[in-house]
């Protein structure tokens, strides 16, 4: 009996195939990543999200805890005067720990490298403010042109405004021992 015409034939992959159909179960009842400590550990896996956020007093859905009035979109609708019911807040301290540690000063983490700060304060002590003599001073090794020597400066001073001030009032007094 002759061979069925399609089984001796390569088989082609089919891209459209979903092959996720056995993990998607599992994926469903894991709990949701939550980036924020204060509401980690305020968080009963036992409740929904909807459940979970609002005895927290936090707001599931944006659009809806703060709508936009009718009359900003150009219809105007008459109120009953009914307010939509207050939900019961039993965890306001995770909200109170987010506002505190929102209205904290953030930490300044920008600090540039020992070399470029050795570079630029080299660049100054020798030409002063001539940015085509320092581009043209051997220690440049990267070739850098007169704007961007003049950028790595101003760069310096934005970062420490105090440490330029006194670098340059150091400055002064040499120049004034050389006339």
């Amino acid at each position: 009996m002759p061979k069925a015409k399609g089984k001796s034939r390569r088989h082609k992959y089919s891209y459209n195939l979903n092959r996720k159909r056995l993990y998607r179960s599992a994926r469903r009842r894991a709990a949701p990543r939550i980036a924020c400590s204060h509401i980690r550990h305020a968080w009963d896996p036992h409740k929904s999200v909807a459940q979970n956020l609002a005895e927290m007093g936090l707001a599931e859905d944006p659009n809806k805890a703060v709508p936009i009035p009718k009359k900003l979109l150009g219809m105007e609708v008459e109120s009953d005067g009914q307010q939509p019911g207050k939900k019961l807040v039993r965890k306001p301290y995770v909200v109170n720990e987010m506002e505190l540690e929102a209205s904290l000063p953030e930490k300044k983490s920008n600090t540039l490298s020992r070399d470029l700060i050795d570079y630029v304060r080299y660049m100054i002590q020798n030409h002063g403010e001539n940015y085509k003599e320092m581009a043209r001073d051997e220690k440049n090794y990267y070739q850098d042109t007169p704007k961007q020597i003049k950028r790595k400066i101003n760069v310096y001073k934005n970062f420490y405004p105090e440490e330029y001030k006194n670098f340059i009032a150091s400055l002064k007094p040499e120049k004034m021992e050389v006339q």
